[in-house]
């Protein structure tokens, strides 16, 4: 997968080429004295930027190795901003995409989406040559479309190298993908959710375009009904089951109906069919999610003055003062509603014995937090490793979620970007610290997963559905004139460590600590003092 190629010293994968380069440059290590600084080479590839220095770092060590990245390298898809200043000039420049710079810079400062800010000096380097590679850094940090991705050719590249198995196409070991209705079959039989059904009304995606080819409905429902009422949900997304109670209880997505008129006659159909996959028949109860939680724009702004408070003025104010800066971002105010919204919901599927139903205008969103923080508390399978990945691949991966404009990967529409993924991650590190023996992984592993989102070869988190992953790597194969060798490109699957990590490292993932699927539930305090809130409604 991997190979040593000119400059000596690069690290560079399959498919990745040099674009430009720029000797005798200055790592900026410290922020107030050069005596730690690191002189080496700056390179900017088709994939990532890297720094090549024969100095050894003492400050940093790291416990474990990326095969894909080196120790000092940016992925292009993680880079947020650059800009480029002259000191003698007295000038600063923000870089986009195939923009001018009118002067030379003297250094070069990267703001990363990974919460670092990396910062090279040109002071010996050629003035010409500096500039060059700030611009490339800048250009290709900057695709004006999916298939600009480096992933795309990785993957073509991939393909067609000899020392490729099958099964290293198509994705890791074990973690069901839930692209095909066995994996759904499954995930019934296992909690027991025997009035439920895998409907394949969308393959092809005749009926949504964001929704799975395959997905769980109630048995109740027949296809030709589910045809007949697609056309009034929002994004033409039918309800989806997301799990079953051992008590009977479902939890089920639903995004919202865009007909008022046939809104009270379509939400009285779809609770009925749930009742009557319920051995008790019991209530259904509905949490609209749109009303109860913050939505992706305030989010992403807690997340900005997060990063702002973290990394570019973590020492400008008093620890007193950083501490209520931090409370102000709203960051962990808005963990801590999702996490307590995700209890509530527990309560409702185990206290009262209801099935419940999220919904949200198009169920894309803020759904895939809390059924997988939900999940994550009721059911153990979901806090072992294999179970959470097949968890993120099913309720966020294979439903929808826009992870190519939620990442903001093309830097188009900072309206669209919003940290979703890391909220849910977030909440994740609380659960774990306040219950360390019910989780098989780590926070290593919770740290390297959000680090993989900004590496662009991962199928998992660089498109919005589905169908959009399949779309483009078709066209992709067009534009190459192979359509009759190959007419589907296949991208690795981030599930699939070995890509990333040896076998020693990701023994790194396992917690020491796990004692296995004992703890049932992990929610904080007695069911009990849950009340049901005023989003919930009763049919």
């Amino acid at each position: 997968m991997l190979r040593l190629s000119p400059p000596f010293g690069l690290l560079m994968c399959i498919g990745e080429i040099v674009v430009n380069e720029v000797n005798f440059v200055r790592k900026c290590i410290a922020v107030d004295s050069s005596r730690e600084d690191l002189w080496g080479k700056l390179i900017c590839t088709n994939f990532k930027v890297s720094f090549i220095t024969h100095d050894t770092l003492q400050l940093q060590k790291f416990q474990y190795t990326n095969r894909l990245l080196g120790e000092h390298d940016i992925p292009l898809a993680c880079v947020e901003q650059v800009v480029t200043v002259n000191d003698a000039k007295g000038k600063q420049k923000v870089l986009g995409s195939n923009q001018k710079l009118k002067f030379n810079p003297t250094e070069l400062i990267i703001y990363c989406k990974d919460f670092r800010i990396v910062r090279f000096r040109f002071d010996e380097a050629g003035p010409e040559s500096a500039k060059k590679v700030c611009l490339a850094v800048a250009h290709y940090s900057h695709p004006a479309d999916p298939q600009l991705l480096f992933g795309f050719e990785f993957a073509w590249k991939r393909h067609h190298s000899s020392t490729v198995c099958k099964r290293d196409i198509e994705g890791g070991p074990q973690v069901p993908l839930f692209d095909r209705p066995s994996d759904w079959d499954r995930e019934i039989k296992r909690t027991g959710a025997s009035e439920w059904r895998v409907c394949s009304i969308n393959e092809g995606y005749a009926i949504s375009p964001s929704l799975p080819e395959y997905f769980v409905v109630p048995v109740s429902l027949a296809d030709q009904d589910l045809k007949q009422y697609s056309g009034f949900f929002a994004g033409q997304r039918l309800p989806l089951w997301c799990w079953n109670h051992p008590n009977g209880s479902a939890l089920v997505r639903m995004a919202s109906i865009k007909d008022p008129v046939q809104q009270r006659k379509l939400d009285q159909r779809i609770c009925t069919a749930i009742t009557k996959s319920h051995p008790k028949r019991s209530d259904v109860l509905k949490s609209d999610l749109d009303k109860s939680l913050p939505n992706i724009q305030d989010i992403q702004t807690a997340f900005v003055r997060l990063r702002q408070i973290c990394v570019i003025e973590p020492f400008e104010e008093s620890e007193e003062r950083w501490l209520s800066s931090m409370e102000g971002s709203r960051w962990l105010e808005y963990v801590r509603a999702f996490l307590k919204h995700a209890a509530e919901v527990v309560y409702m599927l185990e206290g009262q014995h209801a099935s419940v139903i999220l919904q949200e205008d198009e169920d894309r969103d803020l759904s895939c937090v809390i059924s997988s923080l939900v999940l994550i508390m009721l059911d153990p399978h979901y806090r072992s490793l294999v179970g959470f990945q097949g968890l993120v691949q099913r309720e966020w991966v294979m439903a929808g979620h826009r992870f190519l404009d939620r990442c903001n990967h093309l830097k188009k529409n900072d309206k669209e970007e919003s940290p979703l993924f890391l909220l849910l991650l977030d909440c994740v590190w609380q659960l774990l610290n306040q219950y360390p023996t019910a989780f098989e992984f780590t926070e290593t592993y919770l740290t390297v997963l959000s680090d993989s989102m900004w590496i662009p070869i991962f199928s998992t988190f660089l498109f919005n559905c589905p169908r959009q992953r399949a779309e483009h790597c078709r066209e992709f194969v067009q534009s190459k004139n192979s359509v009759r060798e190959f007419n589907m490109l296949r991208f690795p699957c981030v599930w699939d460590w070995d890509q990333q990590f040896s076998r020693k490292d990701q023994a790194l993932f396992n917690s020491p600590l796990y004692v296995g699927k004992g703890t049932s539930c992990i929610h904080n305090g007695t069911v009990k003092t849950f009340r049901r809130t005023k989003v919930s409604m009763h049919f």
